[in-house]
This record gives C-alpha cells, sequence and structure tokens, in this order.
C-alpha cells in the first residue's frame, strides 16, 4: 500500500509527539480544522490544545512563537500554509 505524503507528514508529527511532550504544533488552522491540506486532522483530539495550537494569520508572529518555544525549551513544528507564506516570515 502507498503511503501518501500528506500522511506520512501526518504520521511523523504524531510520532514525535507521542515520543516527546516537548513537541507542540503551531499553524494556522492546524487544531480544530485539522490543517489545510488536513496534515494535522486528529491530532487536537489526541494531544489537547495545549500542544495543538492555532494562530493568527500573521507569518513573521507564529514563526517567532516557534522560536521563542524553542528557546524555551520545547520542540515546535511550525506549519505555514505554502511555501511563498514562509517569505513573510524573513
Amino acid at each position: 500500500m502507498k503511503t501518501t505524503y500528506r500522511t506520512a507528514v501526518h504520521d511523523a508529527i504524531a510520532d514525535a509527539m507521542r515520543a516527546d511532550e516537548r513537541v507542540v504544533l503551531l499553524g494556522e488552522d492546524v487544531g480544530r480544522y485539522g490543517g489545510t491540506y488536513a496534515v494535522s486532522k486528529g491530532l487536537l483530539e489526541e494531544f489537547g490544545p495545549q500542544r495543538i495550537r492555532d494562530t493568527p494569520i500573521s507569518e513573521l508572529g507564529f514563526v517567532g512563537i516557534g522560536i521563542g518555544a524553542a528557546l524555551g525549551g520545547l520542540r515546535p513544528i511550525v506549519e505555514i500554509m505554502t511555501v511563498n507564506f514562509s517569505l513573510l516570515a524573513l
């Protein structure tokens, strides 16, 4: 059976979160909505709102939150919707 890219990313995030309580996921609509491409679907139910955080529409802002979280000892995964939006965080 072939694994889709979306499933592989979802499983990798879930595995990392199960292995280490310091791993958190941040991004637009990653919580209740399950992510724009459904990559984070079901993670909110498994890991809760303290570890799956919806962010405002501000790539610069939530990348900064991720940097601060890492400096504070967490292991953030920051989901940026598309590559062109990542340029807004520079």
